[in-house]
């Protein structure tokens, strides 16, 4: 959970997420000691007395700012592919989860079961309990099995919204008419935040996700009691 303070990214509940972290600490320090040379070649050359009139062009000079660009955007360009392509793998879910963007709330459908399914909106501040956060608790979680591969369907029904769960390291546009797919496999049990990441109306700000990864055994309880509420 992100907090005021808060400096970095929040804690990684996902192996997706734990390599956009390094990739993150990958790409600072590679920006860091290009600030680091570029600071220190003005200031350099800002107190400097010695010149040189003479040299109309260096041969050495201009492979160096060609070549060494060119390095250092592949050691970025490499791990962030190899990142892409292994946000884009999805091999066989364990479950799979359909969720669609209205205004201004989101409902899921448990597309494994036959009547699993509900929608799930912001608790207002006056409803709130001690210990709920505000703006962010739902009136029904999207309760998931923690170390399972789980399939997420992201679609709309209205205008365009993003399902976004940062801890998870998720992010998908949902988009009216059109159904994208990512996936996810939260490492550890807790209960992960996220919001619409899409501006969708007056209302944007007001229809969080909450993401419920518990033990296997749980889940399945939890599922029971709700399909026999259904």
């Amino acid at each position: 959970m992100a907090h005021p303070t808060q400096l970095g990214f929040q804690d990684a509940a996902s192996p997706v997420m734990e390599e956009l972290l390094h990739f993150h600490d990958h790409a600072l320090m590679i920006v860091f000691l290009i600030s680091t040379l570029v600071l220190y070649i003005i200031v350099a050359m800002v107190s400097t007395k010695l010149t040189n009139k003479y040299i109309l062009d260096s041969q050495e000079i201009e492979i160096v700012w060609t070549v060494l660009p060119a390095v250092i955007l592949i050691l970025i360009a490499l791990p962030s592919l190899r990142i892409l392509y292994l946000m884009d793998e999805i091999n066989d879910p364990h479950l799979t989860i359909k969720a669609m963007g209205h205004q201004w709330y989101w409902s899921y459908e448990y597309t494994d079961y036959e009547s699993l399914g509900f929608d799930s909106y912001m608790i207002p501040t006056q409803d709130l309990t001690p210990g709920q956060f505000r703006l962010l608790e739902t009136d029904h979680r999207m309760v998931v099995p923690m170390e399972s591969p789980i399939r997420v369907l992201v679609s709309a029904e209205d205008v365009l919204h993003s399902w976004a769960v940062p801890a998870l390291g998720v992010k998908m546009d949902a988009v009216p008419g059109r159904l994208n797919q990512t996936a996810f496999i939260a490492s550890r049990p807790g209960v992960f935040y996220g919001q619409c990441s899409e501006i969708c109306g007056a209302n944007h700000s007001f229809m969080p996700i909450v993401v419920e990864a518990v033990p296997l055994e749980h889940f399945e309880n939890w599922s029971t009691l709700m399909l026999e509420d259904a």
